[in-house]
């Protein structure tokens, strides 16, 4: 079948997602490694993108650990510095695809706040043809529910969806259902497959 729509993952493959990073810059590697250590912080941020509330959850979590209340709390109030930068390469092929005429979707875990301050500072974030962000639809990747709203919705079959995340397991998760799929792990191999599947010129890919 051909493929009849994109679908992005947004974190590392559109904006670069890092929030080690982030804490490593505030507080070093070592009193990073011992705050994950005893923060469950991708738990926390695992319920935001389920549709929890941001600002809630983040500060509910800080109280429980008065020994990193501050950093904890930076997970909200710094957060656009954990989101960043933007994929200049994948900005430009999910551009080059809406121009040749091809649907493009978003499939992300986000969660609700998170998204729309994301979308304020990545304005491409705004141009997909449907966006379904976790948040909204409360449900995160690789549950199977995701996906099988995301086929409901648009009407697509599996097999002429082409999607994009730099997660195994989601992708597993996408290939299990029959849907095309790539293991997103830098822009140049992404525009290589877009150029392979016939969606966009070597030169629209560049």
């Amino acid at each position: 079948m051909p493929i009849q729509a994109v679908v992005f993952d947004i974190g590392n493959v559109l904006v670069e997602w890092h929030p080690e990073r982030f804490y490593d810059a505030q507080i070093g590697p070592d009193r990073r490694r011992a705050l994950f250590a005893e923060v469950d912080m991708h738990g926390m941020n695992l319920n935001v993108d389920r549709g929890f509330d941001w600002r809630s959850s983040v500060y509910e979590l800080a109280e429980q650990h008065p020994k990193w209340q501050e950093e904890i709390r930076w997970w909200h109030d710094s957060w656009l510095q954990m989101a960043t930068p933007e994929i200049p390469q994948s900005t430009r092929l999910l551009r080059a695809l809406r121009a040749n005429g091809i649907p493009v979707f978003a499939l992300s875990n986000f969660g609700i706040g998170t998204f729309e301050l994301a979308c304020t500072a990545y304005p491409v974030l705004t141009e997909f043809d449907r966006q379904y962000v976790s948040g909204y639809m409360q449900v995160i990747k690789p549950d199977a529910e995701i996906y099988v709203q995301l086929e409901a919705d648009s009407g697509i079959q599996p097999a002429g969806l082409l999607f994009a995340d730099d997660r195994p397991e989601n992708i597993a998760a996408a290939a299990a259902r029959g849907w095309q799929t790539h293991l997103f792990t830098s822009p140049e191999g992404w525009a290589a497959r877009l150029v392979s599947e016939g969606l966009l010129t070597k030169e629209q890919a560049t």
